[in-house]
């Protein structure tokens, strides 16, 4: 009789069922794993020995045959080891089979019988859900996995404790959902000194999920501000606290089982590869945009990034999504953040100062941002420059509205745009707006209009461009309380258009 318990193999942020049958038949003695396994599968037959050794559980002097179903679909990681030895344990008939069939396993077995964390606990509760089974997963995973409210969560200390829960010498009580961890307090935009266009630029950007690139001499407050920004964002919702937990379940970034409200902060370094930007690997791992998702990605000193890696950022911040093409592997992942753009106006970085004037301007300049392409800088909503602030302005006493203030202003416009865009599936913020439902909601009125013609006309607006414009100027009037795009709305956005950076 063939013994059965299931698993899932992830495949981006998908967790696909995987049925593990065990059969037990007679023959020359051997412990066969097959079903398209990696080299961590493959090893957990000796795992799943000394584990069941260690319960004084000897195996029978019989062919064992562990099958992996689907047995096409590539089985990658070692949390196959917990339902590799349910299946085996409801074969020897030491567990129900209706009990190991009822249950999706996840976990890693260290020899001693303990049972190991793994990565993929939220997404694996999902699709236990979707399948109607109870969950089984390591104790430091059980909180994490019970955020999904729909499925009943068995989180067990080692393999022993597994036996004795469905023998029903010692039930485990279901698992309770971690803490919601909240939001750190940022740091206030108060502290930088002059700037009030950036800081404007900021909101601006915050509102409405807007890409913005900032060029500015060394030491003007680019990064400063970058770091800033996340105070002026408002907390995750609840579906995108759900959306950006589940990839980064998958990159083992989920702290204690916890689920941050707080959006995601990253920052790359220029010497960061590819894979790691976009995604990649042997396993096709979740790269820096799908780790920024619903949240920031900032990259500093921009032009420094290869330009390989600058280049694969075009269609996911037009698409929202990433599909990460590997020989073994087709994996898709989301990655709808806000791209926050730094660099120094040339490789000297004192292009603008009159003080320290470059010798080889403008050509350094042009050469260096030129390692921007056209196509996209384009994609960029806000474009400023930032200039140096003096040594005298810095024992000013701070100026402006303060981060919790501007917060205020961010979280009522997105209040509005979340109403607005409610019955559009693919539409949450501004920046997502496009076709007739641009046309509908961001339509200046007849001054406005006539602005944006001559804008493009005489800047060389792109189709891209204009449509940007009309985003921002949207913004803008939501922050402004207006219902209506009217033209101080679209002067101010052709304004962070056209400033400082050339239209190609």
């Amino acid at each position: 009789m063939v013994a059965r318990a299931y698993t899932v193999a992830f495949e981006g942020v998908e967790a696909k069922p995987v049925e593990v049958q065990c059969a037990i038949t007679p023959g020359v003695p051997a412990f066969s794993l097959v079903g398209l396994p990696d080299k961590a599968v493959s090893e957990a037959r000796d795992r799943v020995r000394a584990a069941l050794s260690a319960m004084a559980i000897a195996l029978p002097s019989r062919r064992i045959t562990i099958n992996l179903s689907p047995a096409d679909m590539p089985k990658e990681g070692s949390h196959f080891d917990l339902p590799i030895a349910l299946a085996l344990l409801a074969a020897l008939e030491i567990i129900p089979h209706d009990a190991a069939e009822g249950t999706t396993a996840l976990g890693e077995l260290s020899l001693d019988g303990t049972l190991v964390p793994v990565i993929g606990a939220l997404p694996a509760a999902m699709a236990a859900a979707e399948e109607h089974r109870i969950l089984l997963c390591p104790k430091a995973c059980g909180p994490e996995a019970a955020w999904v409210g729909a499925v009943q969560v068995i989180a067990a200390a080692s393999l022993s404790d597994v036996v004795r829960h469905y023998t029903g010498q010692a039930p485990i009580p279901a698992s309770d959902p971690g803490e919601v961890i909240a939001p750190p307090q940022g740091r206030d935009l108060r502290d930088v000194k002059g700037q009030e266009r950036a800081k404007r630029a900021l909101e601006i950007a915050a509102a409405g999920r807007h890409h913005l690139i900032m060029i500015g001499t060394p030491g003007s407050g680019k990064s400063m501000l970058a770091a800033r920004l996340p105070g002026i964002l408002p907390p995750l919702s609840a579906p995108e606290a759900l959306e950006t937990s589940m990839i980064h379940s998958l990159a083992g970034l989920l702290s204690e089982g916890g689920i941050n409200r707080a959006r995601p902060f990253r920052e790359p370094h220029h010497t960061a590869s590819m894979a790691a930007i976009v995604g990649g690997g042997r396993s096709a791992k979740p790269g820096e945009i799908s780790l920024a998702h619903n949240g920031v990605l900032f990259m500093d000193e921009f032009p420094e990034f290869p330009r390989t890696v600058l280049e694969t950022l075009r269609q996911p911040i037009e698409t929202g999504e990433v599909m990460v093409a590997r020989a073994n592997a087709h994996v898709k992942y989301p990655c709808r953040f806000m791209l926050i753009a730094a660099a120094n106006p040339c490789k000297c970085g004192y292009l603008s100062d009159p003080n320290r004037a470059c010798s080889r301007a403008p050509n350094c300049g042009e050469d260096y941002i030129g390692r921007i392409s056209g196509p996209l800088m384009d994609r960029f909503d806000l474009r400023i420059e930032v200039p140096p602030v003096a040594f005298t302005d810095l024992d000013l006493p701070a100026s402006g509205d303060a981060s919790a203030t501007v917060a205020n202003r961010v979280a009522g416009a997105r209040a509005v745009q979340a109403a607005r865009y409610a019955g559009h599936a693919h539409m949450r913020l501004n920046a997502d707006a496009e076709g007739a439902v641009l046309d509908d909601v961001a339509t200046p009125d007849a001054e406005g209009r006539a602005l944006v013609t001559r804008v493009a006309s005489r800047f060389g607006l792109t189709a891209r461009g204009y449509h940007r414009v009309l985003r921002v100027a949207r913004t803008i009037a939501d922050l402004d309380g207006s219902v209506d795009v009217r033209l101080p709305h679209v002067a101010e956005a052709v304004s962070f258009r056209i400033a400082g950076v050339k239209e190609t």
